[in-house]
């Protein structure tokens, strides 16, 4: 296969604003996420009966998994990704 040539099932028109739109959507989505966790981090203390510092556990853990565990996550569900990409 030459350099040029485009791959079988690649789209030939993808348009990078949509890329654009999708990536700050999905951004938006994760500030907007962490941003409810840590504006309820006063209820969640007084609900457990803990001190806000061991509340702040809560939106530490997440915010160490969310990214850590995300890209496994999106080959997991069936493996497609890897068969596609071979």
């Amino acid at each position: 296969m030459s350099a040029g040539a485009p791959r079988a099932g690649a789209s030939a028109a993808t348009n990078p604003w949509l890329i654009a739109v999708v990536v700050a959507l999905a951004t938006f989505m994760e500030v907007l996420d962490t941003t409810i966790a840590n504006v309820a981090l006063p209820y969640i203390a007084g609900g457990l009966g803990v001190s806000e510092d061991e509340a702040s556990w809560v939106v530490t853990t997440y915010l160490v998994s969310n990214p850590s565990l995300s890209p496994p996550a999106a080959f997991s569900p069936d493996g497609s990704a890897a068969r596609a990409s071979s």
